[in-house]
């Protein structure tokens, strides 16, 4: 006999009160289709690219000199503007996270809307305002002699518009996880404001902003729209990795299937790059 107390588990498939009904695992098949059709939707694409790569005469195409230009100028112009987001996005998205005033509804709408923005678009507002007519760069030129449209330079400003507000999310994301407390103590023990910034906020986001800017990177690295508008398509100069493909598939397929391959492999590897902390984050 059992005592009145006794607490062992129910039998499988019973609850308290009377028996459980079995939970159907099985996935309805007005689910399943479009599912499936999804999935292939996003994936076919990517496999023909696989599919139709000129495999044979990949070598020659990814050592021809116009590659390794365009390579290194997307390299080089993506890490600039990274560093430029890291410098101006990092305390942008501290005050987004930490200060409370007036419409900050508003600046936290306009920081994120390149992320929606058309990047022709972007690249227009920004001949508005840093093209030698432009409400800031006529001021440029004719005080500093500063030319940005058409420049190496320019390149870089157009990525940092389009790719800085991944970072600004990110960060922003982490500071509002994070614990306020820590900055508190350490106010209250005597640190400035900045000074609990630099020795105890950052070290708390470091892994935000890490993230903010692999982000950032990749979106920079496969910038077109804004780039191509502000900075032209100058081989050597302005000619980055999606500018190229775009030239080649109009007179060589090949190169351009080679060219996309490259941005495809360096999409991959952020995306293994950031498993991680997305595993972590679901």
């Amino acid at each position: 006999m059992t005592s009145p107390t006794d607490k062992s588990p129910a039998p499988a498939g019973t609850l308290r009160g009377g028996p459980r009904r079995r939970v159907r695992t099985g996935v309805p098949l007005p689910l399943l289709l479009p599912a499936l059709i999804g999935l292939a939707f996003l994936i076919v694409p990517l496999i023909a690219l696989l599919v139709r790569t000129p495999w044979r005469s990949l070598p020659e195409q990814l050592t021809s000199a116009e590659v390794w230009q365009a390579l290194q100028l997307s390299l080089l112009s993506a890490t600039a503007a990274t560093a430029v987001s890291l410098v101006i996005g990092v305390p942008l998205a501290w005050l987004l996270a930490r200060v409370d005033f007036p419409g900050r509804g508003l600046v936290r709408a306009l920081v994120t809307l390149p992320l929606v923005l058309p990047p022709v678009v972007g690249g227009v507002a920004l001949l508005m305002a840093l093209g030698r007519n432009g409400i800031v760069g006529q001021w440029l030129d004719a005080w500093f002699g500063i030319t940005l449209p058409f420049t190496t330079a320019g390149v870089v400003i157009a990525e940092a518009f389009v790719a800085m507000p991944f970072l600004v999310i990110s960060v922003e994301g982490t500071l509002r996880a994070a614990d306020p407390r820590y900055e508190e103590a350490a106010a209250t023990l005597g640190a400035s404001r900045f000074t609990a910034f630099r020795r105890v906020t950052l070290p708390l986001i470091a892994p935000g902003i890490a993230a903010g800017a692999v982000l950032a990177w990749a979106r920079a690295l496969g910038e077109f729209g804004a780039t191509i508008t502000f900075a032209g398509n100058f081989p050597g100069r302005t000619q980055t990795m999606p500018l190229a493909v775009y030239l080649a598939l109009q007179s060589d397929p090949e190169a351009a299937i080679a060219l996309s391959l490259v941005l495809l492999a360096v999409s991959i590897a952020v995306l293994a790059g950031l498993r991680d902390r997305w595993m972590r984050a679901g």
